[in-house]
């Protein structure tokens, strides 16, 4: 990118277009926004969405995109009469690690506050049209310790019962990794 920068200035002569042309460039580093979903259907709601049982799938890619780990999980949703979700997640790991993770949806003005054991920086859980965005910091193992890694996470309704949830990881504002997963309605069965 500063090599880039560098050959637009030589370039241009006039400090106006130098202008432009940053602005352009870093126009075009901006990341989505809720507001891009808000007329995207169907609508992501999610009291609607996550309520019940649901399955996931998916996998972990580290910081040049190879994909390092596959798992599979259940997810029990339920809300309470205040408008509290409880998401009790169960990761099933194709290397055999389980990982547990229970998050709470507490209601506030913008959203929701959404905090599990093992978050060291609770997120913001907000919604529009069929998306939903969440960044937090996440408290994970690595080596012999941990590592708190940023998450920003974001979740799209494909159809009613099919959600596609896509997470960047970082450190220091570096990328380090990726989880790309689907997450499924479970089907009611009766007997």
């Amino acid at each position: 990118m500063q090599s880039l920068l560098t050959e637009i200035s030589k370039r241009l002569s006039t400090p106006i277009l130098w202008v432009l042309a940053s602005a352009l460039l870093l126009s075009g580093c901006a990341s989505p926004s809720l507001e891009d979903y808000a007329d995207r259907t169907p609508e992501l709601v999610p009291e609607e969405f996550f309520t019940g049982e649901l399955s996931a799938r998916g996998v972990v890619k580290n910081f040049s995109g190879e994909v390092i780990r596959t798992f599979d999980a259940d997810i029990s949703a339920s809300w309470d009469d205040e408008g509290v979700g409880t998401l009790d997640e169960v990761f099933r790991f194709d290397d055999g690690e389980v990982q547990t993770r229970v998050w709470t949806l507490t209601p506030i003005d913008e959203g929701y506050h959404a905090d599990a054991g093992d978050v060291v920086e609770p997120g913001t859980m907000r919604w529009s049209g069929n998306a939903i965005h969440m960044n937090y910091l996440l408290r994970v193992a690595y080596g012999d310790g941990t590592l708190d890694v940023r998450m920003d996470d974001w979740m799209y309704l494909i159809t009613p019962d099919t959600l596609i949830n896509q997470t960047t990881m970082s450190k220091w504002g570096i990328d380090v990794g990726e989880v790309v997963l689907v997450i499924q309605k479970k089907e009611l069965t009766t007997n």
